[in-house]
């Protein structure tokens, strides 16, 4: 085992912790501002700018998440099974659908939509049923998963694999607590709007 990761480089335990520290960023800042709209009341009032803000920290985040998984592979033994032509078809593969699926959901979600702007009180009109959302209910932790072993696969890095699935595990347990918690936002806005239905009558 230890002639295919090196578990001595403080490079892999960096990644490790930045691939578990984002999901647990954006799920504390984004549970803190729908119970003390504490990003809106940073953004002078303005729920959509606190958005904004919140969608352009994970997006940076994410950025130097990857360049550190990146540079923990590039410090790693690699595999020679890995190096095959079967492998790096199969890297190409993962990264290209991992990105589609990435991209194009945020390009059916919009920025406020991909960055919580649910629990900025900004919701969307009805759940998106269309592709990617048909194919997979979480396309963009799937589709970033799919990279993130693509990449591994690519650059023939066993430690890659292990990262991937600690990516893996993170999300699903960030699943675990922001699918209830989305849909309970939602049940609450057809809860009032029932409610003032009624009054209307």
């Amino acid at each position: 085992m230890d002639q295919y990761i090196d578990f001595s480089q403080p490079s892999l335990y960096i990644a490790a912790g930045s691939i578990i520290f984002n999901p647990t960023f954006w799920n504390t800042a984004a549970r803190t501002e729908y119970h003390h709209k504490t990003l809106t009341k940073l953004a002078g009032g303005n729920a959509l700018y606190g958005c904004y803000g919140l969608a352009l920290t994970i997006f940076t985040l994410g950025l130097i998440r990857d360049a550190l998984y990146e540079r923990a592979l590039r410090s790693q033994p690699t595999h020679p099974l890995l190096l095959t032509f079967l492998s790096q078809s199969l890297a190409a593969v993962l990264v290209i659908c991992g990105n589609i699926l990435v991209l194009s959901s945020m390009w059916a979600l919009g920025i406020t939509g991909t960055y919580l702007g649910d629990y900025f009180g900004i919701l969307m009109d009805e759940m998106v049923t269309g592709f990617p959302f048909n194919v997979t209910d979480a396309p963009m932790y799937y589709g970033s998963t799919m990279s993130f072993l693509g990449t591994a696969l690519w650059f023939g890095k066993p430690v890659g694999v292990v990262l991937t699935g600690l990516v893996f595990v993170v999300y699903k347990v960030a699943l675990s607590f922001e699918d209830p918690f989305t849909a309970g936002i939602y049940a609450k806005r057809e809860r009032e709007e029932k409610a003032k239905g009624k009054r209307g009558l």
